[in-house]
């Protein structure tokens, strides 16, 4: 059963748009599910180093236009008469560098930023992300600033038998390939939390001075750490661009990463399943209360819903569940033994 119930849960997600056909509603899911991959990644920071990253959406913002370039194309001066041109590339080529161009960053980043700890590194991730939303705000030769990056192609899907490949433009379309993508995302970062590379990491969030003293890399593991996460973000950021089709330096705003981090507490940091659960909850609930209820009540709902989960489920929800099930299967026999003495 165990191992039955997460292959029923992706059986479900992937029936959503046969039994909910409604293009809104495909939308939103859509929506809330590149969020959902965002915050997948963040855990592996968050929840499996303890490193807050409040500039995450600097990763998802290079994957969205680190992709968009790629496809568009560009042409840019960069002095003493010199230009750099880059051809539009193939959709799926743009993808792979939404992945690529962030993971680099993020090595970059962390072989930096994890010179210090605490506040000081979640400053430095902060003005990370705003440096990067300034520069493509200024840049204007380059990524149009505040007019946005616009007609960046839809990604595309081809197999043997076809002539040409079928460009996913309908909900459904991308609402299964976004779940295609964070399918891959969560496998992976269970592949790298059940590894001897995500057992060194539980050792530096719980103690990080006797990790040392057994003789783990600390720099070393936490830069793989942001390597991975920063790489799927960038995966998130691509299929944003792809499926909105326009960017903005809008991308990089705190609200995204304020949403990320949302998903992860709520649901759960440290666990495989909280960034889904949470993402899943806090993700379409703003879009679905927009038809039933006017603005600031959303917002109201929204954050007190956000609050009562922290109070009375301090851990997330899925901690709060799974303590549940060892009760019960010890309540069983408690309840057997209790008969045979009666």
């Amino acid at each position: 059963m165990r191992y039955f119930l997460p292959w029923a849960f992706l059986a479900l997600l992937a029936a959503v748009p046969i039994l909910l056909p409604d293009p809104y509603t495909l939308s939103v899911l859509a929506s809330a599910g590149i969020f959902i991959i965002g915050a997948i990644s963040l855990n592996l920071l968050l929840g499996y180093t303890g490193q807050l990253s409040l500039g995450h959406a600097a990763f998802f913002g290079l994957g969205a236009y680190a992709s968009a370039l790629t496809t568009l194309g560009f042409d840019i001066g960069i002095g003493f008469g010199q230009r750099i041109t880059l051809a539009p590339q193939p959709v799926w080529f743009g993808f792979l560098a939404g992945i690529v161009v962030p993971a680099l960053f993020g090595w970059l980043l962390g072989r930096l930023a994890f010179r210090v700890r605490g506040a000081y590194f979640v400053i430095i991730t902060i003005c990370f992300a705003q440096v990067l939303r300034l520069l493509t705000l200024n840049w204007v030769e380059l990524t149009q600033g505040p007019m946005a990056l616009s007609g960046i192609p839809a990604l595309s899907l081809w197999w043997p038998g076809l002539d040409a490949p079928i460009a996913l433009f309908r909900k459904d379309q991308i609402y299964w390939l976004v779940l295609a993508v964070a399918a891959v995302a969560f496998l992976l970062v269970r592949q790298v939390v059940r590894s001897r590379i995500g057992r060194a990491l539980v050792a530096l969030r719980e103690n990080e001075t006797l990790a040392r003293s057994v003789g783990i890399r600390v720099t070393h593991y936490l830069v793989i750490a942001t390597v991975i996460s920063a790489g799927i973000a960038g995966a998130a950021g691509s299929l944003f661009a792809h499926s909105v089709r326009i960017v903005d330096p809008d991308v990089f705003l705190f609200i995204y990463t304020v949403t990320m981090v949302i998903m992860v507490v709520t649901g759960g940091k440290g666990t495989l399943w909280g960034p889904v659960v949470g993402g899943l909850l806090f993700g379409p609930l703003p879009d679905l209360l927009r038809g039933s209820a006017p603005p600031e009540a959303q917002w109201i709902a929204y954050g007190v819903a956000m609050i009562l989960i922290v109070m009375f489920l301090p851990r997330g929800i899925v901690p709060a569940v799974a303590s549940l099930w060892p009760r019960r299967a010890a309540a069983k026999p408690a309840a057997v033994a209790v008969e045979a003495e009666g």
